[in-house]
């Protein structure tokens, strides 16, 4: 999203503002019709860093025209939750936004509405740490649970996005899905290796609490170069029934080489590749961060903006 980010609103911030926007939780996608966003059933939107949505409701997407089709929002970190000092682990989150795309949602029947993620530590930011699947588990449970607490006010979207990426943010650059570090706020790495299953073990403890305990959906977003560097090629990186969010390919002519589908340029050139199995023609595959991603600035709003295309047939 993500690479780097600013500090721009704290939990209890991004928590009024899910509640005073009234959301509730919805399972429910796109319109039939999505006004220059296109093809049918797929959407523009945004996320994490604000992104000014011009004009007045029914609101419109940025530099695109069609419609703003919604926007999903960094309603958790590990290391903002744990405490770790520094700017960077405020939450990558836009009150306006998330009302806009709400509001497009709600009242006009237009895009998806408000989504959340949450910011994930691997197994080598436990606190708890302990060398087992069991411990990874509990570990990837508990922040689940700190996400639903966070999202208590209802959201729109029916899934719940772990961030899964490298490099990480300091004090751990791998947020600590490779390397093992004495405490999670030390930046101090005691063991420079990590078992694949132990981080399927984090994965699964997230996306299983998620769906234990309440009616989201679980996804994940990542790409298929940092997925392959963290679980691997074998058992642990197969995730054939979770829903997927890729940032790869992109690009920062966001004017000129805008998607259609899946692919850049009008729908003639790169596409979206998407990991742990799938492809853009896979059921689970939903998202697609197409510019703003992976560090390449695209200069909107003096720094990044992330810009997004998004399958909303997939979960009407």
């Amino acid at each position: 999203m993500k690479r780097t980010w600013l500090a721009l609103a704290g939990r209890a911030a991004v928590a009024l503002a899910i509640a005073a926007a009234g959301l509730t939780a919805a399972a429910t996608g796109a319109a039939a019709s999505p006004d220059g966003d296109g093809p049918p059933g797929f959407w523009w939107g945004t996320d994490s860093l604000p992104v000014t949505v011009p004009g007045s409701a029914p609101y419109s997407m940025p530099y695109l025209g069609g419609a703003y089709g919604g926007y999903i929002g960094m309603t958790g970190n590990w290391a903002y939750w744990l405490g770790c000092s520094g700017t960077e682990h405020f939450l990558a989150y836009s009150a306006a936004d998330a009302a806009q795309a709400r509001a497009n949602y709600t009242k006009y029947h237009k895009g998806v509405g408000l989504g959340s993620y949450w910011f994930m530590g691997g197994p080598g930011v436990d606190p708890h740490y302990n060398g087992t699947t069991a411990e990874a588990s509990a570990w990837g449970a508990a922040q689940a649970a700190r996400e639903l607490s966070d999202i208590s006010g209802g959201i729109n979207y029916p899934v719940i996005w772990m961030d899964v990426e490298l490099p990480g943010i300091t004090p751990a650059p791998d947020n600590g899905w490779n390397d093992v570090y004495t405490s999670p706020c030390s930046g101090v790495v005691r063991q420079s290796s990590m078992s694949s299953s132990l981080d399927r073990a984090d994965f699964n403890g997230f996306a299983n609490y998620i769906t234990a305990h309440s009616g989201y959906k679980v996804g994940v977003y990542s790409t298929a170069s940092v997925w392959t560097s963290i679980f691997g090629t074998g058992i642990n990186s197969l995730i054939p029934n979770t829903y997927e969010w890729t940032y790869e390919p992109e690009t920062t002519n966001y004017t000129g080489a805008y998607p259609y589908g899946w692919c850049l340029d009008h729908g003639s050139g790169p596409c979206a590749q998407f990991f742990g199995g799938q492809t853009s023609s896979s059921s689970h595959a939903l998202m697609w961060q197409w510019s703003g991603g992976g560090g390449a600035t695209n200069g909107i709003g003096g720094f990044n903006g992330d810009l997004d295309t998004i399958d909303g047939s997939r979960m009407s």
